[in-house]
């Protein structure tokens, strides 16, 4: 079986881990002050198997500014990474700190996930996403997909894991 690595990235409590427990059943939090906090701390892992028959190793990286080290060992070997913006908050400091990052160390696969769609109107998710666009340029995820998603109803899962299976495929 071959293996990629999908790692996360983005604000604080933008709804990374959430997503991973989406995708893969399983949460990525595992000290208690991360649970009691609601925040990740450390890196977390998971895997997931894609349609393809491919592994994806999962490493969720803590957006809080405070733990930016954490990021940064996390990202180190990304094959892919989804950028996590919450849709009802948009583009926030740590979004663009991660991004900025992910282009220094030259990852360049990837595209954006936005979670907490469905607690948006879908005028302000269009609002949303121009706005992820307009932050995107100049940047590897600049013509990148966006896709809408609710972690905790379900929406939009079947989109994210067929996009990194595509993306897996190519990668080869």
């Amino acid at each position: 079986m071959k293996h990629i690595i999908v790692g996360t990235a983005g604000h604080i409590d933008h709804g990374k881990t959430t997503l991973i427990r989406a995708l893969t059943g399983r949460s990525t939090d595992r000290l208690a002050e991360e649970k009691e906090r609601g925040i990740s701390i450390e890196l977390g892992f998971t895997y997931f198997d894609l349609p393809s028959g491919k592994r994806a190793g999962i490493v969720d990286v803590p957006g809080h500014e405070r733990f930016i080290k954490n990021m940064l060992a996390g990202v180190m070997g990304m094959d892919i990474v989804l950028l996590v913006v919450a849709a009802d908050e948009g583009v926030m400091p740590q979004t663009s700190e991660h991004l900025a990052i992910l282009d220094i160390l030259g990852i360049d696969k990837g595209f954006v996930v936005l979670t907490k769609s469905d607690l948006v109107e879908e005028e302000w998710l269009e609002l949303v996403k121009e706005d992820v666009r307009e932050n995107m340029e100049g940047t590897f995820l600049e013509n990148a997909p966006i896709i809408p998603v609710s972690s905790t109803k379900g929406t939009g899962m079947k989109e994210v894991t067929k996009l990194i299976d595509e993306i897996a495929l190519e990668i080869e």
